[in-house]
């Protein structure tokens, strides 16, 4: 089933507006330009549709267009030109479309880092031997995560050594990092697609 999810938001160039996800409409001025980026910060791609209006400004005539925005991507599909000696105030209204099509515009994708669902966080271990990997994949990723060694941080490495005291798998025994994920400890994770898995479940 075709779903379409619509938002009408009011815009001004002076403030940073804080939109919630799935996507947001940044702007960044160039000379007399008011280049807008749709910023897409959610796991699903959308075809978008930007209508803008407003004063001190003109912009490309014709009926407005669908623009194609991945996941973790940033995406330019308006200019504005901001008129000599006037302030461009504009407002938009933001069709996002998750049924993609083959019409939409396809234009240079910006990859961005975005926050998943449930956080992310490693312990790393001092007999760690897939940290490297995992901390390896995890930064080429398109996720934002937390690390942190316990080789150099007694107090976490203690607390955590308490959280696993009475499982299988006590502290001084895992060569794995430590991964949280909202806050539930995972020792038995070994690379990034493992990660991914219990990322998955944790977010159903």
């Amino acid at each position: 089933m075709l779903r379409k999810l619509v938002f009408v938001l009011l815009v001004f160039v002076s403030q940073a507006y804080a939109q919630e996800e799935p996507v947001k409409i940044v702007d960044e001025e160039d000379r007399n330009r008011l280049m807008l980026y749709a910023v897409n910060e959610s796991e699903t791609d959308y075809d978008v549709l930007m209508t803008v209006s407003g004063s001190g400004f003109k912009q490309r005539a014709g009926k407005p267009r669908w623009f194609f925005v991945p996941s973790a991507s940033k995406v330019l599909i308006n200019t504005l030109i901001v008129e000599r000696g006037k302030r461009a105030n504009y407002k938009y209204e933001l069709q996002l479309n998750d049924s993609i099509s083959r019409r939409s515009l396809r234009k240079p994708v910006e990859a961005i880092k975005i926050k998943p669902k449930k956080q992310i966080t490693l312990y790393l271990t001092e007999n760690c031997t897939t940290c490297d990997t995992i901390m390896s994949s995890l930064t080429q990723s398109k996720y934002i995560f937390n690390s942190h060694s316990l080789a150099e941080k007694p107090e976490i490495r203690k607390q955590i050594a308490m959280a696993l005291a009475n499982t299988r798998t006590p502290l001084d025994s895992v060569q794995n990092p430590v991964i949280s994920l909202a806050g539930k400890l995972y020792t038995e994770i070994e690379d990034y697609e493992g990660l991914l898995e219990y990322l998955r479940k944790e977010e159903e």
